[in-house]
């Protein structure tokens, strides 16, 4: 393994970072004061993100993305994470799970999503089955030939701004010694199909402007065109293409808590009291040598968890221990800074609070934290049992 940046992964941080700072941040207030991202500020982001070759860059060079690895990626993940996820959605980074498509679905829906011309959102959640996928209860059937959707899912990031939504459901049960488990299938559902409404989800104090929404199935009929991958083969699609998203959460943490942890070290250098900089006392000194040291290691941690599946080695707890280390990290450290800051942290004349409140979501979705430690464990003791 080796620890330092090429040419190339470095241009990459550089030009992403230099994103961000010029598109994204002078439009952080706004979108934090109404929560909402105007449109022509959407369109703008994209088209620029475009005319540097760097949408959809998460996918291979064959199907017109620009093929970087998943440590090239996690890179530009890192960098993303600065911004807010309210805006920098527009860099556009399509759900990997479409390479999945085949014959016509290519036209329809891959390519189309690589370009920026159709924009996606990934459905799983619902009221009832958050972390247990399998306890999804919105349901497809047979019937005349189609397939007839009901039921309901809730957070849905993006979907908004998706012209089609990929949507995992349950296609059956069979009966096993632990007891029924359902067969789970992916469809390509487009906006605007009979039946299919998407509407307005809750209202977060994380990441405003990066809505959630609910969408609802009623009667909603699809060919079997439709089908992204094999009928009941939901679960065998999501873990070949959604493998590393844990390890996005894990990258943006960390670009989010370096650029929370930099406001902290300026200001501990400014901030004056009893006749010194604030950072000078070993009460702020020592959290701010804690911060660093934390997110070098997540950051490291992170890289490492990428680094495997660039190499083709087993990842899945070196991706749950990223995930669950990143999340955790950048809640302490978001609260050391505020405290530094003291009173003035939680006024809205900073972002701090904005990071502190955005910084919650993160042990929450893609997997809870008690569901990492138990993907670690279970790794862990699975060679182990008889």
């Amino acid at each position: 393994m080796h620890f330092g940046l090429s040419d190339e992964q470095q241009m990459i941080v550089d030009t992403v970072r230099s994103f961000v700072e010029a598109e994204i941040y002078p439009h952080e207030a706004e979108v934090e004061r109404t929560g909402e991202v105007p449109p022509a500020v959407a369109e703008a982001i994209k088209a620029k993100t475009l005319e540097l070759g760097f949408y959809a860059c998460n996918f291979p060079q064959e199907v017109g993305g620009a093929g970087l690895n998943h440590v090239d990626f996690a890179l530009v993940e890192r960098e993303l994470g600065r911004g807010s996820m309210a805006l920098t959605h527009f860099f556009g980074r399509p759900q990997n799970i479409l390479m999945a498509c085949e014959g016509e679905q290519r036209e329809r829906y891959l390519l189309p999503a690589v370009r920026g011309e159709r924009m996606d959102a990934l459905a799983m959640t619902e009221p009832g089955a958050g972390s247990d996928v399998r306890g999804m209860t919105c349901a497809a059937v047979r019937d005349g030939g189609d397939w007839v959707l009901n039921g309901t899912k809730h957070f849905i990031s993006g979907a908004e701004h998706a012209d089609f939504v990929i949507v995992f459901v349950a296609t059956g049960e069979d009966q096993t010694p632990k007891g029924p488990k359902k067969r789970i299938t992916t469809f390509l559902v487009d906006r605007g199909t009979p039946g299919f409404t998407i509407r307005d989800g809750y209202k977060s104090v994380s990441h405003r402007g990066y809505k959630n929404m609910i969408l609802e199935f009623d009667n909603c009929r699809l060919p079997d065109a439709q089908v992204l991958g094999e009928v009941d083969g939901g679960f065998a699609v999501m873990n070949e293409w959604l493998y590393a998203t844990r390890i996005t959460v894990a990258a943006m943490a960390v670009g989010r808590a370096r650029r929370c942890f930099d406001l902290g070290l300026n200001y501990a250098a400014e901030r004056r009291q009893f006749g010194q900089a604030i950072g000078k006392f070993q009460g702020v000194s020592f959290q701010l040598a804690d911060m660093v040291t934390e997110i070098d290691a997540a950051d490291y941690l992170t890289l490492a968890s990428a680094w495997r599946l660039d190499e083709g080695l087993p990842a899945n707890r070196e991706i749950a221990s990223a995930k669950l280390y990143a999340s955790e990290m950048l809640a302490r450290v978001t609260d050391a800074v505020l405290q530094i800051h003291g009173g003035m942290g939680l006024m809205d004349d900073y972002p701090i609070e904005r990071f502190w409140r955005d910084a919650r979501v993160e042990r929450i979705w893609d997997g809870t934290s008690e569901i990492q430690r138990h993907i670690i464990s279970r790794e862990l003791l699975r060679p182990l049992e008889d």
